[in-house]
């Protein structure tokens, strides 16, 4: 597909020198940025959970060292 981009001077021109010199055509140069720039884009995008944090101190002093049995009883009313 052909379209029209607005290039500074300075930067085709050194954008030509470079393809020049590796022997490769300013189309595939461009071509070849504009995908590393989306792949690198992609990769740092993830999705990010949503703060959920609440108010409070943090664990109750009787809870510090207790086991996990004994800190899931309590909230599920010793149902298993």
């Amino acid at each position: 597909m052909k379209t029209t981009v607005d290039i500074p001077d300075g930067l085709l021109r050194e954008a030509r020198q470079v393809a020049r010199a590796e022997g490769t055509t300013l189309r595939s140069l461009v071509e070849e940025g504009l995908r590393s720039v989306l792949a690198r884009r992609a990769q740092r995008e993830g999705y990010r959970l949503p703060d959920a944090t609440v108010g409070g101190h943090g664990l109750q002093p009787q809870a510090q060292d207790a086991s996990r049995e004994d800190t899931r009883s309590p909230a599920y009313g010793d149902r298993l």
